[in-house]
């Protein structure tokens, strides 16, 4: 005999209680994937043309990020706890709150940028600003596209988003270079070039966590784990 459980058989008005319930906890975590692509390219605005004013409001908006994630984390437990969910189900909730903690990091990046905005808006720019703004938009595209193939289940966007982290990476240290020429070249510099170098830092970890909802999304729509598969990585299909 199977020592196998059942799942409990609700009645109607029960599951569609549960089915509200999940539909809230994925309105939530769009919520939250709408704010903290907000706040990072604000927080980029801000230090571009030097608006102090936009800094402040990024770093005093930090705290709607992380009230959403304890409310989506509450959620995710109280379905758990009630419904007793299928595979899939418990799959996506748990997907949905490593999500939630990844966009939570990216709100407290956009906030640390935000804040060396602040700082460099009092000096004149190092130079122009092209490469941070080149690799906010990158990384800002993968978390986008993370979070579209999140709620749409697809798996090959999700590869793509994985795929393009090498590139931020690049860029990052092609930035930290430069940056290191300046100080080496003018001492007078040094301050303002490691602020930007940590905030090249922070877009370049904005990519990371980006490409870790990708690869949760994998899991979720393929019951298949490729954090640490540097062949699906690389190109190859997943296994």
């Amino acid at each position: 005999m199977s020592n196998t459980n059942p799942a409990p058989e609700f009645p109607p008005h029960m599951k569609r209680f549960f089915d509200a319930e999940l539909e809230t906890f994925r309105a939530h975590l769009m919520q939250m994937g709408e704010i903290s692509v907000r706040q990072v390219h604000d927080a980029i605005k801000a230090l571009v043309e030097g608006d102090v004013g936009l800094a402040d409001r990024v770093i005093a908006a930090d705290d709607e990020l992380d009230q959403l994630e304890i409310k989506i984390d509450e959620e995710a437990v109280r379905y758990m706890s009630l419904r007793a969910p299928i595979a899939t189900e418990l799959r996506l909730v748990i997907v949905g709150m490593k999500a939630s903690h990844d966009l939570e990091r990216v709100g407290d990046e956009a906030v640390g940028i935000a804040k060396r905005a602040v700082r460099l808006a009092a000096e004149p720019p190092l130079k122009p600003y092209v490469d941070i703004p080149r690799m906010t938009t990158m990384a800002l595209e993968m978390l986008r596209d993370a979070l579209d193939c999140l709620f749409h289940h697809d798996a090959d966007k999700a590869l793509a988003v994985i795929r393009r982290d090498e590139e931020v990476d690049q860029l990052n240290k092609q930035l930290y270079r430069e940056l290191t020429s300046f100080m080496i070249e003018k001492p007078g510099t040094i301050s303002r070039a490691i602020e930007l170098m940590f905030i090249s830092k922070s877009l370049e970890r904005i990519a990371d966590h980006a490409t870790n909802i990708a690869e949760e999304m994998i899991y979720l729509a393929k019951g298949k784990d490729v954090r640490h598969d540097d062949a699906v990585k690389k190109g190859a299909a997943i296994p």
